[in-house]
Formats: structure tokens, C-alpha cells, sequence
């Protein structure tokens, strides 16, 4: 899904694992989810020639989804509240006219649109009662990227080849990731959601904890119908609003679509070049580098310094190099000169990578790791290449109460975590770090079962 922030999103890019609170978008799932992400099965490794690794890690256990609910503590959740806005819904959506009209929707159009229209109170069933699955990062991508999407996809940019190729010239951007978020977004678009998208996002913008935020995802989806672009009837997506075969927000389509069939509409929900075209476009705004990798597979050396395993610290490839980091199987260095960071996903157990700007271009799409290195490693995978060489860890992901846990034991003995809130952002993680270093752990920075047993230890 396009241009959300982590809280809009509801991905955490999380080193310590996957936490993902889902609002029923892309990626998530439970009663609404619209893309199949989590009900397929984990990836069947085989090998392949091509860019990726040629080793066969060894089976792992079955993925675990461990879903729990977190209900909203906000006060605007309170059924009162809800009930009040409930009654209050027409004026909400009378008095939003003046914004609309200022961002262009025409008198006649918000009119049109907003006649009759009535708030979808169900939604807030799931704003309120958001469902989290925790996956350890090596079970999130091997879910997204099992052979089934694989073989999906290949037939996908078959059936599609010109189109492909036309917008990898026209913007720069690697046709297999454009393919590769067409895959892991809708299932190459038989899963895109079923909610009327003005329906949707009129109920958040007047009902509910986050109505400032919608209220401008309201007016940018009453502009979409009222210029053209899509028709009203085919405007539906998820119960948040994300909609198009590579689920645009409203706001990020009027930023990022783009007619690329040049039929005079944008039209990211019926036009597979459209929706390539916007999402290879979306990507190169975000910095993506035509030619480069988003990233390698990389084999650290023995007694490596985690400490250097921050993406505040990039370092040339040879800088890399010369601290003894190798890719599997003997394969080159990228080009000397180019910038990277070390990501290590699963912490020092796992596989580690090399991750350069075009990674933080997928970044800007989904600002969770394991999202960007799924859409690298599908992409690659659609290319031709083969699974990692490195296995992923046997690792337990931790439910946000254990999260919550950890971050209080570790404010408990002096370090700075931020809120106890279960999320793990830049604060806990370097907080982990801190920790780790003290007990003689390997300073990853992932807030795994081993840190927390550490600290319930007294270690």
C-alpha cells in the first residue's frame, strides 16, 4: 500500500520481528483480508539460477500467526462518542464542502456524492478492535514470497510484457519490483477489497478517533469520481480506504497516479498500465536508482562488530568488504563506490544484508523492513533467482504484551525506551542494544525471547 506512515499503515518495520496492527489493508489478515498475504502458505525453496542464493536452507517449522486484539483506549472509541458522531454524520460530512470545494471537487460533484450517504458503522468494529499478528521477519517473507505468488507473478508480467517494459523505460524503476508489490499488495490484483471507498473513508472522516487524518483521504477520494478517473461503482477497496491494484490511499493517487495508457484517466483500479505506471513512478520519487540493486545477501565474518549493523552507519561496498563481509557462493561485490547499510532482519542468527537506496525507495512505499526486503526478494525471485542462501533462524516472534514487558524491565534499569507501548522504534532498539552489550549478548538490537529471558533472569 502506498504512502502510509507506519501508524497509518499499521507495519511497524520492526528488526525484532514482525508486529503488524492491521487496518485492514494489504498484508494483514483476519475478517477483511483482502489480499490472502497471511493465508498463504510458507515458501517452498527450490533452487534456481539467477541473482538470489542457490543453497537450500534447512525446513523450518510452519510459520505461527499468534493474533491477538488490542481494543482502542481513545475516548472518541467510546460508544457514546461513536454514537454522537453517528447522529452528528450529515452535518460532519455537510460542513467537510468548503474543503472539498477548495481542493477542487465541484459543487454539482459534492453534491452528487454525498447525497444519501451514510456512515459504515462496522468499520469501527475493526478501528477499534485492530487484530495483531506477530511473525518473525524470516515468516513474514517466506510467506509472501511462496512459490504460488512466484509462479503467479511470472504469468502476470507475461500477460503484461509491453506494459512492463514500456514503464521500466519510461521511469528507471526495475519492472520485477513493480511486479513484485502488484503481487504482495492485491495477489496480482484478484484481492483488492469491497468497501465503497467514499463510504469508507466518509465514515472515518466523521466517526471516530481518526477523523483528521481521513477527512483529507475523504475529499482526495470525492475528486477521484468527480474528475473521471475512476468510476464511482469501481472505486472499492479496503474498510480503510486503500484501493487499485497496488492499493493507492486517495491522497497518495492525486500525488502519484499517472495516466499511462493515455486514455485522459488515471485509472489504477481497471488499468494495469496505469497502476504499473503509478507505482513505478511512486518509486522513483522516492529515490529509486535506475540500474542498482535494492540490496545483497551478504556472509558476515566471525566476531563481527553488530554494533556497525545501523542504518545511521553506511558504508562504501568496499568499506564493507575490507571488514571481511563476502556474498554467498563467491559472488562479486557490487561496485566498490556504492552506499549501503547492514540490515540483520533475525539479528546476528540470521541471514544478514546489504541494503542501498533503492531499498529505502520501497521504504517509501511501506515503511516496514520486512515489507521492502519481501517486494526485493519477490522480485528477484521473478527474475529468475533463488531463495537465500542463509536460513532463517527457528526464532519466536514476541506478542506486544512480551514487547510492552521488555520495555519496562528495560526502563526499570535506567535505559531510555520511550512509551511502554509495545511498539519497538528507534529508542527500544537501541535501548536493547545498550543492554545487550552489558550482558555480553551480541548487540543486535533485536528484542527477541533471549533478551527478554535475560532480563526476567536479573542477568
Amino acid at each position: 500500500m502506498v504512502h502510509r506512515t507506519a501508524s497509518d499503515r499499521g507495519h511497524a518495520g520492526l528488526i525484532a520481528g514482525v508486529a503488524i496492527v492491521c487496518f485492514g489493508l494489504a498484508g494483514c489478515a483476519g475478517s477483511d483480508d483482502i489480499t490472502g498475504a497471511f493465508s498463504a502458505p510458507p515458501a517452498v525453496h527450490a533452487s534456481a539460477p539467477g541473482t538470489a542464493a542457490q543453497a537450500r536452507p534447512q525446513a523450518r517449522p510452519a510459520a505461527r500467526s499468534v493474533a491477538t486484539a488490542t481494543p482502542s483506549t481513545h475516548p472518541d472509541m467510546a460508544p457514546a462518542a461513536l454514537a454522537r458522531d453517528e447522529a452528528n454524520f450529515s452535518r460532519c460530512i455537510a460542513a467537510l464542502e468548503p474543503k472539498a470545494r477548495a481542493a477542487g471537487v465541484s459543487a454539482a460533484g459534492f453534491r452528487r456524492y454525498t447525497a444519501g450517504l451514510k456512515p459504515d458503522i462496522g468499520i469501527m468494529d475493526k478501528l477499534q478492535t485492530q487484530p495483531e499478528f506477530t511473525r518473525t521477519a524470516g515468516d513474514y517473507v517466506e510467506m509472501l514470497v511462496s512459490e504460488t505468488r512466484i509462479r503467479k507473478g511470472r504469468e502476470a508480467m507475461a500477460q503484461n510484457a509491453v506494459v512492463f517494459e514500456q514503464v521500466e523505460r519510461t521511469y528507471g524503476v526495475d519492472r520485477y519490483v513493480v511486479a513484485a508489490i502488484w503481487g504482495i499488495e492485491t495477489n496480482y490484483g484478484s484481492a483488492r477489497g469491497s468497501y465503497p471507498v467514499i463510504e469508507a473513508t466518509g465514515t472515518l472522516a466523521c466517526v471516530g478517533r481518526r477523523k483528521p487524518y481521513f477527512r483529507d483521504e475523504f475529499v482526495a477520494a470525492l475528486r477521484i469520481v468527480d474528475r473521471g478517473d475512476i468510476p464511482e461503482s469501481h472505486l472499492r477497496g479496503s474498510w480503510a480506504g486503500a484501493f487499485g491494484l497496488t492499493q493507492f490511499m486517495p491522497t497518495a493517487f492525486q500525488r502519484d497516479a499517472v495516466d499511462f495508457d493515455g486514455d485522459g484517466h488515471r485509472n489504477v483500479v481497471d488499468s494495469v498500465a496505469d497502476a504499473m505506471g503509478s507505482t513505478a513512478n511512486k518509486l522513483k520519487r522516492g529515490g529509486w536508482q535506475q540500474g542498482r540493486s535494492w540490496g545483497y545477501e551478504v556472509v558476515l565474518p566471525r566476531r563481527f562488530d553488530y554494533l556497525l549493523a545501523d542504518k545511521n552507519r553506511r558504508k562504501t561496498m568496499r568499506e564493507w568488504a575490507a571488514l571481511g563481509i563476502h556474498r554467498p557462493d563467491g559472488r562479486p561485490m557490487p561496485p566498490a563506490g556504492e552506499m549501503a547499510y547492514l540490515l540483520l532482519p533475525a539479528g546476528a542468527k540470521g541471514p544478514a544484508f546489504l541494503m542501498t537506496d533503492n531499498f529505502k525507495a520501497i521504504l517509501s512505499y511501506n515503511p516496514a523492513d520486512a515489507y521492502a526486503l519481501a517486494i526485493g526478494h519477490l522480485a528477484d525471485r521473478l527474475r529468475g533467482g533463488g531463495p537465500f542462501v542463509q536460513p532463517w533462524p527457528d526464532q519466536r516472534a514476541l506478542s506486544r504484551n512480551e514487547r510492552s514487558e521488555l520495555q519496562k524491565r528495560l526502563a526499570s534499569r535506567g535505559y531510555d525506551v520511550g512509551p511502554h507501548d509495545g511498539a519497538l522504534g528507534a529508542q527500544t532498539r537501541a535501548a536493547v542494544r545498550d543492554y545487550q552489550v552489558a550482558a555480553g549478548l551480541a548487540p543486535d538490537g533485536l528484542a527477541s525471547g533471549e533478551v527478554l529471558d535475560s532480563l526476567r533472569s536479573g542477568s
